[in-house]
């Protein structure tokens, strides 16, 4: 062994473990203020837990129980004396799976309005396992959607090469197909796995009349009673999630509109192909590239009107009902299946954004649309929302299944932001963040200020600054686990990590701003004890984010952590952070101790 692989070996040894003496001086004030001669008992504990901690109805007995959780789960340590905390307990306590940073407050909020006022957990083209041309289409990934607690699966139906049956894939790619029977098998047994919440199918469907009836016959064959069919007309209004519970709900346009326009391309790929062709460069590097914002847009940024966009995913414009092409080969048993009529009408982006007091409908929009629309009908995308849904969709030259900022449709009061689960990303990560809330049932609850009708003034516009409701104060005392969880050469091969924290809020365009710590050098346990203010116009609508990097001189940083917190649930006080993957898989030992603060 050289002399230089030895002295690395010694510091990784020497450094890997935190202990008490590396608490950040503010953890050991804080100690000695609520403790007495070196030890904190339950009476210690319950005051800290109540000035701190924020945790104002805590007993006695609330605190006796958390030091005796503290001994049954942290006893391996060797740190516990007679059911007391010393300060490196205290430490451990602080940093454990005890102390989380978000309210466990389970399924919280009014679940019994119509399904218009909630944000739902959408995925996009559900079925594939990777990018949009030549992956496989499987069951596995709508699996994977639905035990996340995904609530809405997007299905591209299209007959199979001998065309008696029906596959699911994307059309017009090299993608290989799946058989519907098996996604629509899987989704029964998966449906509830993660939330009792009603499962939203949204159905593509390039199928003839014929399949359509057999495609009727494999729904309610499947899903028997728990699928929720209100017969062959629009809804007046939606039903309410609670109301739906444990239901699985068809939506697609009705069969009509399909018999004009199934040769359509789908995702906007005569779009896809201009754009390649012109030298438009995909996105690259999922995590590398920061979430874009509409910041700064103005109408002249977006010249095409939403008129001229007709290579939209699916809903190409209605014909009038009278000049329908074989409307006599329409299968009813089909059309009775749709709860959530789709469909966009004729007449542009006021015609589309029209409301009709007897209907309730579901529209959808590719991400640039939606991003043309709100420059010029943003309040008039809102008051369309209170009633009916919007379903916003990735833009088609997302070949390698990357994502859009789903911010933009849901401060708009979008409710099926639909985004590639497969794609991994910043903006992927921010819609992880969006359903931890509520229990993470997949339903979250739009704020009363977007659902308030009215005139244009009264109507939310999230692209006007309002004053400061409050302010939200980040402290990034210390990270610890990256030598448990990485191979010990993973960052560099010689030393230490460099870390650093990036931390700021997503949300309307005045709230939105990422900061950073300082960078510390050779440190398996950094410490930046750093703090970030944060003005929140509407907190309602934040979400906190947290990124660790490795700093490179060289090369792009290195990825160390990431995870993204709904600002409405966050845990007042000191709080052990878990962070996750690229993927959004929870590591076993990566925290981050952090300090939250509203004033």
């Amino acid at each position: 062994m050289s002399k230089q692989t030895y002295r690395v070996c010694f510091c990784f040894r020497r450094r890997f473990k935190m202990t008490a003496g590396e608490a950040p001086d503010e953890i050991k004030k804080l100690f000695d203020e609520y403790s007495e001669n070196g030890i904190m008992n339950p009476d210690h504990l319950q005051r800290f837990l109540i000035d701190v901690q924020k945790e104002v109805n805590t007993t006695r007995d609330d605190a006796q129980n958390m030091i005796e959780r503290c001994t049954n789960e942290l006893k391996h340590l060797n740190i516990f004396h007679r059911k007391v905390l010393n300060l490196e307990a205290f430490f451990k306590y602080l940093f454990s799976d005890l102390n989380p940073p978000l309210e466990s407050l389970g399924v919280h909020h009014d679940m019994s309005a119509p399904l218009s006022h909630y944000y739902i957990y959408t995925g996009h083209n559900s079925y594939l396992t990777g990018n949009q041309l030549s992956s496989d289409c499987s069951d596995v990934p709508i699996i994977q959607a639905l035990q996340r607690g995904v609530r809405v699966i997007e299905l591209d139906i299209w007959p199979n090469s001998s065309k008696d049956n029906i596959d699911v894939l994307h059309g017009r790619t090299l993608t290989t197909p799946v058989e519907l029977i098996k996604c629509l098998k899987s989704i029964k047994e998966y449906a509830f796995v993660a939330s009792d919440y009603p499962v939203v199918i949204t159905l593509e469907d390039h199928l003839p009349p014929n399949l359509q009836a057999k495609v009727a016959e494999m729904v309610t064959s499947t899903f028997g009673d728990i699928l929720f069919s209100p017969g062959p007309e629009c809804l007046k209004e939606f039903p309410s999630p609670e109301s739906l519970k444990k239901r699985i709900i068809i939506s697609t346009k009705p069969p009509k509109e399909y018999l004009k326009t199934k040769d359509v391309p789908k995702d906007g790929e005569s779009e896809s192909q201009k754009e390649k062709n012109s030298g438009n460069n995909k996105e690259t590097s999922a995590w590398g590239r920061e979430v874009s914002s509409l910041k700064g847009g103005t109408v002249t940024d977006y010249k095409q009107d939403l008129d001229d966009d007709s290579n939209d995913e699916e809903d190409t414009e209605d014909g009038d009902p009278k000049s329908t092409e074989s409307s006599h080969y329409i299968a009813p048993e089909y059309k009775s299946l749709i709860a959530i009529h789709a469909g966009k009408p004729k007449g542009g982006i006021d015609a589309c954004l029209r409301v009709d007091p007897d209907k309730a409908r579901r529209l959808s929009l590719s991400e640039q649309q939606l991003e043309k629309a709100v420059l010029t009908h943003g309040k008039q995308i809102v008051r369309f929302t209170q009633k009916n849904i919007l379903r916003v969709y990735p833009k088609g030259i997302r070949f390698d299944s990357s994502n859009y900022n789903p911010m933009i449709g849901w401060t708009h009061g979008a409710q099926m932001v639909a985004l590639n689960m497969q794609g991994y990303g910043r903006s992927l990560w921010i819609m992880h963040g969006m359903f931890r809330a509520n229990g993470g049932c997949g339903y979250v609850k739009k704020p009363d200020f977007i659902l308030k009708p009215g005139s244009d003034d009264e109507i939310f516009d999230p692209k006007v600054r309002l004053p400061v409701k409050t302010t939200l104060k980040v402290t990034v005392y210390m990270g610890e686990g990256w030598y448990y969880d990485f191979h010990h050469t993973h960052f560099d091969a010689y030393s230490p990590p460099d870390f650093y924290t990036r931390v700021g809020i997503a949300g309307v365009p005045a709230d939105t701003i990422m900061k950073k710590t300082k960078t510390l050098e050779d440190n398996w346990v950094p410490a930046w004890n750093e703090e970030f203010e944060f003005p929140l116009t509407v907190p309602e609508l934040a979400l906190l984010r947290i990124e660790v990097h490795e700093y490179d001189m060289s090369e792009k940083d290195d990825f160390g952590g990431q995870t993204c917190l709904p600002v409405s649930e966050l845990r007042r006080g000191i709080r052990a952070v878990p962070l996750h993957s690229v993927k959004g898989e929870k590591y076993k030992s990566v925290k981050l101790l952090m300090g939250f603060e509203f004033v």
